[in-house]
């Protein structure tokens, strides 16, 4: 894993040629394009706001059919495809310039920058749905765990932490702690430091996760027997306890090898978010928290003072309850617990009112609204956005980790020879990682907002615990097929269209922002038989254009782009004829 970047370059880097491209990656990524657009064709016809909601309420027959194997064999399938295959690229960019002894940390800088700026462009000016912002930050945050220097990581989290304390500077505790749960994961991955404990020696990062766990176990155990304490505290912290306490076991046993590290860590990062998401979730499903009886008067007056609204005054007092109030020292008084369930009950109603409003200003805009409208609803929601993608980057980061080590391995450089692998993760994967979302189906498919009880926590946490084995079982599947001595072998014909990935995948939202929007064809709200109809029109046209784009030029024209940004120079697009001198070679997919 140690990589040296201040070694001085042999030889520029520069775009990868067409015959050194390594075709599993391309055809995953073109059957990965098509799951991407089965899922994102829906949010262009519902809000973004909806977003992880599951199946729409109100549907009947073929809609809601269409939408359950979406939700179930699609959703969270492909952007993990994704974020794997950004780490093979990463990977495979990194591998070529070690062998060339080239740089790599500058020009990766600038095709991370590249990266930021499309999904800016791409949220702000055609939807509000993008992903590549969110890979341009786990990119940079998988620099730091690769690399990063302790005392810079730890400068920086201080500093966002104090810069969260100006004013309209919150956003910045969600980086500091984004940049600090990286920290760790770095800690895993590269320390190399051992402790001696009673008499056997372990890695120090599993004594920590060790000690770590078991304090948190403990301090779960008082809160079971300290009065009143609500389930969340009763559940969340022995949860943590318990899973901090297996990684450190596993940890013990684990740690070495480090060329295993990586995906070790990938899968593990992955596993523990969702773990947590989901035995939270099934904690405040099978144990809620008990609601007292609340007088309809203490709601009403919890619910006001929530909104700001001016509450009557209580009724005059008698003179000897004046006196005798007088006469006592002033003391806070202590809400009641019916006073306490009024004022959830009532920041629930205010959080709940505050999401159909944006939801009905988002209907409105890109149903009936113009261009500038849209434009304008969306930088005016980015900066929130971005901030939260830097929470999001602590998942995706793991996926990268992942995909970086398919490649360090030279599995994907070299598929044929690893068909038994392929063929174990999809036998087991598919069923697994699917099964588990169909698992949570049995409790719920829908959300119903303002509710922690209904369920659909843990109902999420099982689906994003099966997305990974299932995303996996996906790819494994697609390398399959191209092996095959049958039809499937035709899978190999998705290529082109994932070599344009970053092209097609743009130009999608640009058709469907003109075909759905009010602003456009002013289609918003077509059935959802119909939207599945239009992605295979739009798969269809794309594939076969990228075919005859790619015969006739190197790369896709934002591939072109941002090949130039990352390099720094402008490389060749057009593909030479013959008798015409080219050093390139021609184009095989």
């Amino acid at each position: 894993m140690e990589t040296n970047l201040d070694h001085p370059a042999a030889r520029p880097l520069a775009p990868v040629s067409s015959s050194e491209r390594i075709q599993a990656l391309d055809v995953v990524r073109g059957f990965a394009l098509i799951g991407i657009l089965m899922m994102n064709v829906e949010f262009f016809n519902r809000p973004i706001a909806e977003l992880g909601t599951g199946i729409q309420p109100g549907l009947t027959g073929a809609d809601w059919w269409v939408s359950w194997f979406v939700q179930y064999f699609v959703t969270g399938k492909f952007w993990t495809t994704f974020s794997l295959l950004f780490g093979m690229g990463f990977a495979v960019m990194l591998t070529r310039a070690e062998a060339a002894q080239r740089d790599f940390l500058v020009p990766y800088l600038r095709r991370i920058a590249a990266l930021a700026l499309f999904g800016t462009l791409h949220y702000i000016f055609l939807w509000s749905g993008d992903i590549l912002f969110a890979y341009a930050v786990g990119a940079t945050w998988l620099l730091i765990l690769l690399y990063g220097k302790p005392k810079y990581i730890a400068a920086a989290i201080g500093a966002l932490f104090a810069l969260g304390f100006v004013p309209g500077c919150k956003w910045a505790f969600g980086i500091a702690g984004s940049l600090a749960f990286c920290s760790v994961l770095a800690l895993w991955l590269r320390n190399e430091k051992e402790v001696r404990v009673f008499g056997r020696v372990l890695p120090l990062v599993a004594v920590l996760g060790i000690v770590i766990g078991a304090i948190a176990l403990i301090a779960g155990g008082v809160m079971w027997i300290l009065p009143k304490m609500p389930p969340p505290a009763r559940f969340g912290l022995p949860i943590f306890g318990f899973a901090v306490l297996t990684v450190g076991i596993l940890s013990a046993k684990y740690h070495e090898p480090r060329k295993d590290r990586a995906w070790r860590l990938g899968v593990g990062n992955y596993v523990f978010g969702m773990f947590m998401m989901t035995t939270i979730g099934a904690t405040q499903y099978f144990f809620p928290e008990p609601q007292p009886a609340t007088p309809p008067a203490t709601v009403a007056s919890a619910s006001a003072a929530a909104a700001g609204a001016n509450v009557a005054p209580p009724a005059p007092a008698t003179k000897q309850a004046l006196a005798g109030a007088a006469s006592q020292p002033a003391a806070k008084k202590q809400p009641t617990d019916a006073e306490k369930a009024a004022e959830r009950a009532a920041e629930r109603a205010k959080r709940q009112k505050e999401r159909a409003e944006k939801i009905a200003t988002e209907k409105r805009v890109m149903a009936t609204g113009t261009y500038l409208d849209a434009v304008t609803l969306r930088a005016k929601n980015f900066l929130d956005h971005a901030a939260g993608e830097f929470g999001f980057a602590t998942i995706i980061v793991g996926m990268f980790l992942l995909g970086f080590w398919f490649v360090r391995s030279g599995i994907m450089e070299n598929t044929a020879a690893h068909l038994p692998l392929f063929r174990k993760l999809a036998l087991f994967g598919l069923p697994v990682g699917i099964g588990l979302g169909l698992l949570g189906s049995t409790i719920t498919t829908y959300h119903v907002p303002g509710s922690q009880t209904d369920g659909w926590q843990m109902t999420q946490g099982l689906l994003m615990l099966g997305n990974l084995p299932a995303c996996l079982g996906y790819v494994s599947l697609v390398v399959l097929m191209m092996h095959s001595k049958t039809v499937f072998a035709k899978i190999n014909l998705l290529a082109p269209f994932g070599r344009m990935a970053l092209t097609n995948y743009l130009t999608q939202s640009l058709i469907a922002a003109t075909f759905f929007y009010g602003y456009g064809f002013g289609n918003w709200g077509i059935s959802r038989v119909s939207q599945m109809g239009y992605v295979v029109v739009i798969a269809l046209a794309q594939i076969a254009f990228s075919h005859f784009w790619l015969s006739r030029f190197r790369y896709g024209p934002l591939e072109w782009l941002w090949r130039a940004v990352t390099y720094w120079k402008i490389p060749p697009l057009r593909i030479a004829r013959p008798g015409i001198a080219s050093a390139v070679p021609h184009h095989a997919s």
